[in-house]
């Protein structure tokens, strides 16, 4: 039996239609559920990983984007968690198409936010050369996903973290009315303010921030 074969079946068989309606409810009616609670989705998963180790190292890519074209989200979630395991350290060049497609498809918080630190981080850790074009074109598109992926994509870069143009990308979002846009400048100026506190708070009292960002860039300072 196949990876997605297990997973399906497993999925299918544990779905439940009465925990399905607060999830949905929760996930402001943009996606479809199951109704499989996060730690037995975590289990089915791990159980149909461990029965198809092979499989999915060597075709991770395709099978994540299957399941990311199901129509409920506990398959999303599993392809995020898939290419989160897989996908770093095993980047290609051309994964970027491949990245942005799962971005902007079936967009919300909860899949693109850890796209965007450990996939389009992860890439763009691997192919530094890359940075300056893809960001600037995830930050000029008119797809707000990407914008917060921009901002997002250095959480995990600590002392890496490239702070110029951090505070560029939270300089240009600084206008945003869009609340996904003005929770990844605080989260992210927040994030780095682990590391060199005394530039964030420099830099957010200089900016012209809106309010939320600056009380979730100094939230912990």
């Amino acid at each position: 039996m196949s990876f997605s074969t297990q997973l399906i079946s497993s999925f299918t068989a544990n779905a439940n239609v009465e925990n399905a309606k607060p999830m949905v409810a929760y996930m402001k009616d943009n996606f479809e559920f199951l109704g499989i609670k996060a730690r037995d989705r975590k289990e089915l998963f791990k159980q149909a990983l461990q029965l198809n180790k092979t499989e999915v190292k060597e075709d991770f890519r395709s099978i994540a984007k299957a399941l990311y074209d199901m129509p409920e989200r506990e398959y999303q979630y599993c392809a995020v968690d898939m290419l989160v395991k897989h996908w770093p350290k095993h980047f290609v060049q051309q994964d970027i198409e491949l990245i942005e497609y799962f971005i902007v498809t079936k967009s919300w918080w909860d899949s693109v936010d850890p796209l965007a630190k450990y996939i389009l981080g992860g890439y763009l850790k691997q192919f530094p050369d890359e940075t300056d074009q893809v960001v600037q074109r995830f930050a000029k598109s008119e797809n707000m996903w990407m914008n917060r992926s921009a901002i997002l994509f250095q959480l995990g870069y600590k002392k890496e973290t490239d702070a110029a143009l951090l505070f560029s990308l939270c300089d240009n979002f600084s206008y945003s009315k869009e609340f996904f846009i003005q929770k990844a400048i605080g989260w992210a100026l927040r994030e780095y303010a682990k590391t060199n506190a005394g530039t964030v708070r420099e830099f957010v009292n200089t900016a012209n921030l809106k309010p939320l960002s600056v009380r979730e860039a100094l939230k912990n300072i």
